[in-house]
C-alpha cells in the first residue's frame, strides 16, 4: 500500500504509475491528510488518469473542500460537468486558474457552460489581472464557440491586455468581423495603444475576421524578411499556400542560428509549398531525445510540426516511439504543471505518430541536417 508521500512522488516522476498512487493521492486530498496540499497539485492535473474517483471527487467539492479549486480542475480534466458550477463561483471570487496550462485544460468543458461567468470576469473595472488574462487565454482557446463574448472582449484593446486580446478576436473568426478596422489600426501601428509586438498578430487577426489576406502578407512577409523577433512565421504558416511569395525568404530562415525561428520556418515552409522533405529535416534534428522539458527549446513544438506532415514524415516514427515509452516524466521545473507538461507531451507524441500512420520499422532517416545541428542528430542516431 502506497504512503501519500511516495505516491505523490510517483505520479510526479512516472508517466503510468499504478492505480494505487493515484487511489492514495485522491485519498490524501478528500480526507484532508498531512500531505493534502501536495497530493491537491498533482491532483488538480491528473486528468483522465483519477476517473475512477470522479464521484469522490465531486463529492468533496461540493462540501466545500479547501481545496476547491484543485477539485475543479481534476473534474475539469476529465471532462465532467461538476466542475462547472465550482469554477464559476471561482471566477467571481478572482480566484479562476491563472496558469495557462491549466486554463488550456478547462477549455474541453463547453464553452456555453462557463462563458457567461467569463463575460462577466470580463466586465469588472478594474480588470484583475490574472483573472483577466486566464479568462481571455480561455476563450483563446474555444475560438468560434467564444464569439458572444466579443463586445466584452473589444475594451480589452485599449490597455496592458491588447496582445491577448487581438488573439481572442484572430481565433474566433468572422464573428468579430466589427472589430477589423480597429485590427487594421493594430496591424499598421495607426492605434494610439499599439506596440511594437502587436502588428503581425493583429495583421492575422484581420485576416481571419475579414477573410482578406492582403494587410496580413504585407505585414507578415515584411517581418519575415526583416530578421526582426518573431518574424511572423506562425502568421505566414497560417495563411499557407496564399503566402507563395515567401517562400523562398522562409527557406532561408530554416538555416536561421536560432532553434526556434528554424523550426517555425520548417513549418511555415511545408505549409506554404507542402514541400515535405527539407522541413522533416530540420524538424526531425529539433527532437531531442534527452529533452527534459525545458521551455528554451523547441522538441515538443518539432514533434508537433512533424505530425502535421502525417505520411511524408514517417522517417521519425522510430524515434518518437522511443521517445513515448519512456517510463519517467520530462523533468520539467515547475512542479505545478509538471504531469501537464508531460502529458502534453505523450499527446503531442501519440497524435504525431497516429497522423503519420505510426510509420514502418526501419524507415530510412532523412539525410543530416545542417552542420550546425549535427552533433544533435548523431546522438540521436547512437540512441536510435
Amino acid at each position: 500500500m502506497r504512503t501519500p508521500g511516495s505516491a505523490v512522488k510517483a505520479v510526479y516522476r512516472y508517466r503510468r504509475p499504478g492505480p494505487d498512487c493515484w487511489d492514495a493521492v485522491v485519498t490524501a486530498v478528500c480526507e484532508d491528510t498531512r500531505h493534502r496540499w501536495d497530493a491537491a497539485k498533482a491532483l488538480a492535473q491528473a486528468g483522465p488518469a483519477v476517473s475512477a474517483h470522479a464521484d469522490r471527487i465531486a463529492k468533496a467539492l461540493d462540501e466545500g473542500s479547501g481545496r476547491g479549486d484543485e477539485l475543479a480542475s481534476a473534474l475539469a480534466g476529465m471532462g465532467d460537468l461538476r466542475a462547472v458550477p465550482a469554477l464559476r463561483r471561482l471566477a467571481q471570487d478572482g480566484h479562476f486558474p491563472t496558469y495557462r496550462i491549466h486554463v488550456r485544460v478547462l477549455a474541453a468543458l463547453p464553452a456555453a457552460e462557463l462563458l457567461p461567468a467569463m463575460r462577466t470576469v470580463l466586465r469588472r473595472d478594474p480588470p484583475r489581472y490574472h483573472a483577466s488574462t486566464s479568462v481571455l487565454e480561455l476563450l483563446a482557446q474555444w475560438g468560434p464557440d467564444s464569439a458572444s463574448a466579443v463586445p466584452e472582449v473589444l475594451p480589452y484593446l485599449e490597455g496592458p491586455y491588447a496582445y491577448d486580446a487581438l488573439r481572442v478576436l484572430g481565433r474566433i473568426g468572422p464573428a468579430a468581423a466589427v472589430a477589423a478596422d480597429r485590427l487594421a489600426d493594430f496591424a499598421t501601428g495607426r492605434a494610439p495603444k499599439a506596440a511594437r509586438h502587436h502588428p503581425r498578430l493583429a495583421a492575422w487577426a484581420h485576416w481571419r475576421v475579414t477573410g482578406d489576406p492582403t494587410l496580413a502578407l504585407g505585414v507578415c512577409g515584411a517581418a519575415a524578411g526583416s530578421g526582426s523577433a518573431s518574424h511572423g512565421l506562425p502568421f505566414l504558416a497560417d495563411l499557407g499556400a496564399l503566402a507563395a511569395a515567401h517562400a523562398d525568404t522562409v527557406r532561408a530562415l530554416m538555416e536561421s542560428p536560432g532553434a526556434w525561428i528554424r523550426v517555425a520556418a520548417a513549418h511555415a515552409y511545408w505549409r506554404i509549398t507542402a514541400d515535405a522533405e527539407p522541413a522533416v529535416q530540420v524538424l526531425l534534428a529539433e527532437v531531442d531525445p534527452q529533452w527534459t522539458g525545458m521551455p528554451a527549446l523547441p522538441t515538443r513544438e518539432a514533434v508537433r510540426r512533424l505530425g502535421g506532415i502525417g505520411a511524408p514524415a514517417a522517417a521519425s516514427a522510430p524515434l518518437l516511439r522511443r521517445i513515448l515509452a519512456a517510463e519517467e516524466r520530462l523533468a520539467y521545473p515547475y512542479e505545478h504543471v509538471r504531469i501537464l507538461a508531460d502529458e502534453a507531451y505523450v499527446r503531442t507524441l501519440t497524435e504525431a505518430l497516429a497522423r503519420m500512420g505510426a510509420g514502418a520499422p526501419g524507415a530510412p532517416v532523412p539525410p543530416p541536417a545542417p552542420a550546425a545541428r549535427r552533433g544533435l542528430l548523431q546522438r540521436w542516431q547512437g540512441l536510435h
